[in-house]
């Protein structure tokens, strides 16, 4: 974790203390936004409750999955290409903030709408052992966004 180490700190007038630890462990836990995190190969090696609420999927079947249970199939070759880029790089525009609008697939077929950011994981060396992504659905914003095209072409 970046910034303020992990011990606690107080934060003015109340007496506030944040503990970075308890941050990271509440993120992690959270079923609001999907954490995975993935080895060198895109073997899936964690897989958060948002994962489980976001695709369907239990910790336990996608733990040791590739990418791809997640991946439509028109999408692999594109999505492979990326992930053996920032493999070899280090570099991608969306671990920097940027982020990536992309489509999924739940566990019973259906087609979700993704955006998310990355973030390379790290050994002691400092050689990239994989990577750890924060996903958001964001399907029916987008399917709303589709709607009001649809209208206001009809309306043309």
């Amino acid at each position: 974790m970046r910034g303020p180490s992990a011990a606690s700190q107080d934060h003015g007038a109340g007496g506030l203390t944040v503990d970075p630890s308890a941050i990271a462990a509440a993120l992690l836990d959270s079923p609001a936004d999907a954490i995975i995190a993935t080895d060198r190969n895109g073997t899936i090696t964690f897989w958060n409750p948002g994962a489980v609420r976001i695709f369907g999927h239990g910790a336990d079947e996608a733990t040791g999955q590739s990418l791809d249970l997640i991946i439509p199939e028109n999408q692999r070759r594109r999505h492979w290409a990326g992930y053996r880029e920032v493999m070899l790089t280090g570099q991608s525009r969306y671990s920097g903030g940027d982020v990536l609008a992309v489509p999924a697939l739940h566990k019973d077929g259906r087609r979700i709408s993704l955006e998310f950011t990355i973030v390379p994981l790290t050994d002691a060396s400092g050689r990239i052992t994989g990577l750890a992504s924060v996903l958001r659905d964001v399907t029916a914003r987008f399917e709303e966004i589709r709607q009001l095209r649809r209208e206001a072409a009809a309306k043309v």
